[in-house]
């Protein structure tokens, strides 16, 4: 059983026990709280395909909130030829890791 679901702007295949790395939720959000899913594009189990038009009405995914962290950093380098110009910065990007708890249909 899976679902594909919309959060914070990205769509992800979800299926119970599964642990995501999303966009950060932000401090006030603290690990081991609950969340709920509410834009479930897609599920499938046993019975079939149910595809929604443009969500599958009353469907959620349940998740918890398992810890914050910051990526690997990514360097941005700047140059211009011949004129003697370079900049060098790096950048680490916050996440939110969630587990799935359970695919509600």
């Amino acid at each position: 059983m899976y679902a594909i679901v919309e959060f914070k702007g990205s769509q992800y295949r979800v299926e119970k026990d599964q642990v995501l790395k999303v966009a950060y939720l932000g401090e006030e959000v603290e690990p081991g709280t609950e969340l709920a899913i509410e834009r479930v594009l897609m599920f499938k189990d046993d019975s079939g395909i149910k595809i929604g038009h443009p969500l599958v009405e009353s469907s959620r995914v349940m998740c918890e909130v398992v810890s914050h962290g910051r990526d690997k950093k990514v360097i941005v380098f700047k140059k211009k030829r011949r004129k003697g110009y370079q900049k060098k910065q790096g950048h680490r990007q916050h996440f939110t890791m969630i587990k799935v708890k359970e695919i509600l249909n």
